[in-house]
């Protein structure tokens, strides 16, 4: 099923950016670990949207009410199901978005798959609006997977031609807007600032590093680390580039550049650098595992775009109304690292039976 990620633990997201509730399944959480709600609700606070000038004005509180597989706060080894309600909804703003299809957005793609029976509301299963649920699972397991010793960090790099590339080696969680420096953090937000007064929107990219690894997780082929994040990263909207470790730039360099020479540190074999993103053949080798996920720009903008009417097929000019993020970069953050845990966890679950 598409909407369905994992071996190990199994999520399925469902909803629409409009309909009553979204929500979340997850199947194969061992019984007996303790979520810490207020951490998670910390944790989705830093996704939702109408917090600030530089995402959608839609308000949406994003409260987990869990309706199975949770007792006093403990799982109890059933499926864990939560829903969150869609409150803020103007489906009204969308009703031209049935036969004009925006640019860069699933709109036409949608019509053709479900022979315009689609859910266009706000993008409907297609939306931005789907990442609440995908918070959900990825903020437990960041909290599972902490408790192993292993922490997921990410923040902006780059949003428009502004770049961040300083090292990432703390959490930027606590800080309204997530970069490193903050100097570059204030041209990002100019930069935003100035594009929606233009009625148009910017992309970036958004790094991210799981610390603490150890070396062993994932497979060669089909099942490698690069495989499983790749399918959960895909899986948000928006994402259109993936890169692990020094990725692109390896295609640049001679092989004795591109490769990381191996040492022994505290007993433990070690890479003197981590251009590979601590992943060899599939394989976690112990080092920090990063990747930088590029973002494209929000489709949903005010300027004037072409379209053609789809009852008509006639050519046409598109003026979206409404409120969407004039860059969804900042809140893409957590949802990456929410991506990640859920794929390192799944992994570390797969090891574990392995090495029985």
């Amino acid at each position: 099923m598409s909407s369905s990620y994992g071996e190990n633990i199994r999520l399925t997201i469902f909803g629409q950016s409009h309909s009553p509730a979204i929500g979340v399944t997850i199947e194969g959480i061992p019984a007996g670990e303790s979520i810490d709600r207020e951490s998670l609700q910390q944790f989705l606070n830093r996704r939702a949207p109408g917090q600030n000038a530089w995402s959608t004005a839609r308000k949406e509180a994003d409260r987990p009410l869990f309706v199975s597989g949770l007792k006093e706060n403990v799982t109890c080894g059933t499926p864990l199901t939560a829903l969150i309600e869609n409150k803020d909804t103007r489906s009204k703003d969308y009703e031209n978005l049935r036969h004009l299809p925006r640019p860069g957005h699933a709109d036409y793609t949608a019509a053709v798959k479900y022979g315009g029976h689609q859910d266009y509301a706000g993008g409907g299963h297609f939306s931005g609006r789907l990442t609440a649920p995908l918070c959900i699972a990825g903020g437990i397991c960041k909290q599972l997977l902490e408790r192993e010793g292993i922490t997921v960090i990410s923040r902006i790099a780059q949003i428009g031609r502004i770049c961040d590339w300083g090292p990432l080696n703390a959490s930027t969680a606590e800080k309204d807007f997530p970069v490193v420096d903050d100097e570059k953090g204030v041209q990002m937000r100019e930069s935003i600032a100035a594009a929606r007064a233009e009625g148009d929107s910017l992309g970036g990219i958004v790094e991210c590093a799981v610390l603490g690894l150890p070396a062993g997780l994932g497979d060669p082929m089909f099942d490698g680390m690069e495989n499983r994040i790749a399918r959960i990263v895909f899986g948000i909207p928006a994402v259109k580039g993936l890169e692990f470790g020094a990725g692109f730039t390896l295609a640049t360099l001679r092989g004795s550049e591109a490769n990381d020479g191996f040492a022994v540190e505290n007993g433990t074999v070690v890479t003197t650098t981590n251009r590979c993103g601590g992943i060899l053949g599939g394989i976690t080798d112990g080092m920090p595992l990063r990747f930088r996920v590029a973002f494209k720009p929000t489709p949903s903008i005010s300027k004037e775009q072409r379209s053609v009417d789809l009852d008509t097929m006639e050519e046409m000019l598109l003026q979206i109304e409404g409120r969407h993020d004039p860059c969804i970069v900042p809140r893409a953050v957590p949802v990456v690292e929410a991506a990640a845990a859920i794929a390192v966890y799944d992994a570390l679950l797969q090891r574990r039976k392995e090495v029985r």
